[in-house]
């Protein structure tokens, strides 16, 4: 219903348009000949440039079609050229044939349906057409690129709400009740057993309070700056439970300068240990890793847990996990791969891939 409502709507507005288009000229040609002193008529200058507009008017949808099926494209230029130039002879001839028919009809003039009357009106308007075709050319492409213009502003928009949502989410997962408090409750026990450690450990979660709170908002970073926040964020961790974790990190130098999406990490390891480590009173290993393949950053995050059970949903769907697959789609669309399995060897993996892409700032620990 809605797209019928759209094409009458541009219908209604072609037809204005050519009817504007019409009355503009009809009144030029009818106060020229005023001036001149020649008699001449309103209806009669309507009769002259109303079925010029709305032989133009029946052909613009065609010529909107073809300019939408064949566009100018740096690989196929000169044959959109060609097939454009085409057209506006073969548009021009053909409202020249509806104009023509249909100006003698209005006039009762039949005496001029010939070829050379056709003929001169050829010569006399030919290049007019030309001009036309190229003006609704001009026109088509000036809306076109004003609508991805307007696209790509949404889209930035919505990347930007997308980011928002993403510290929002970061924060609650880095920064939940439950994280803060175990955190505060392991330096309140260290207290009393290891001032030093627990000062150093009141230093290390300011630090990161800090870089989260304090931290500029951009959409990407350096997949060096984002291993360094997660080093951050994995000392606490470490300290939290103690033996009972164990972190490898896999990473390719010649990955750590690819761009990847903000607080993309965190995320994935937050999700290892809290379904992978924390029920196992042994703990377990949790092992990042980030590689160059082929044109791609491939990062993956698995744990030496339990898995997932059979038939049940995927762990992770919670708000650090759903996000971080939502801000995926945005920055990626069909170009990134985003997968939740369970490891032949037990455990859990969350892989995803993104087009390796240099950062182009300067990594810098002191940027974030």
């Amino acid at each position: 219903m809605k797209g019928n409502n759209r094409k009458l709507v541009r219908l209604g507005i072609i037809l204005g348009a050519w009817t504007l288009f019409g009355l503009f000229f009809a009144s030029q040609y009818y106060l020229g000949r005023a001036y001149s002193g020649r008699g001449f008529f309103w209806i009669e200058a309507l009769k002259i440039w109303m079925p010029c507009a709305y032989s133009w008017a029946v052909l613009t949808p065609a010529i909107l079609w073809l300019i939408e099926r064949v566009p100018i494209s740096r690989k196929s230029w000169k044959q959109a050229f060609f097939v454009h130039l085409a057209a506006a002879v073969f548009f021009s001839l053909v409202s020249l044939i509806v104009y023509f028919l249909v100006r003698q009809l209005l006039f009762w003039n039949y005496s001029f349906l010939t070829f050379k009357a056709y003929k001169d009106l050829v010569i006399g308007e030919f290049h007019q057409g030309l001009l036309i075709y190229g003006t609704l050319f001009g026109i088509s492409y000036a809306l076109d690129y004003y609508r991805k213009y307007r696209e790509r502003e949404l889209i930035a928009a919505q990347l930007q709400t997308q980011l928002a949502q993403a510290q929002l989410a970061a924060l609650k997962a880095q920064l939940h009740p439950h994280f803060l408090f175990n955190t505060l409750n392991t330096i309140a026990v260290l207290m009393d057993e290891d001032t030093r450690l627990a000062r150093d450990m009141l230093v290390r979660l300011g630090d990161l309070l800090r870089i989260v709170l304090q931290k500029e908002p951009v959409e990407e970073a350096s997949l060096r700056q984002e291993v360094e926040f997660l080093e951050s964020y994995l000392e606490i961790e470490r300290v939290r439970f103690h033996d009972r974790l164990k972190v490898v990190m896999k990473i390719d130098p010649n990955a750590l300068s690819a761009r990847v999406p903000d607080l993309i990490l965190q995320p994935l390891v937050e999700n290892a240990l809290k379904h992978g480590i924390s029920p196992r009173a042994a703990g377990g290993e949790v092992v990042i890793r980030a590689t160059r393949q082929n044109g791609n950053l491939l990062l993956e995050v698995y744990d030496d847990g339990a898995g997932m059970k059979e038939g049940r949903p995927n762990k992770g769907n919670g708000v650090g996990l759903a996000n971080t697959k939502a801000r995926l789609d945005r920055l990626y669309g069909s170009a990134h791969s985003f997968e939740i399995r369970n490891r032949e060897n037990g455990g859990l993996v969350v892989s995803l891939s993104l087009p390796f892409i240099e950062h182009e700032q300067r990594d810098s620990g002191n940027n974030r």
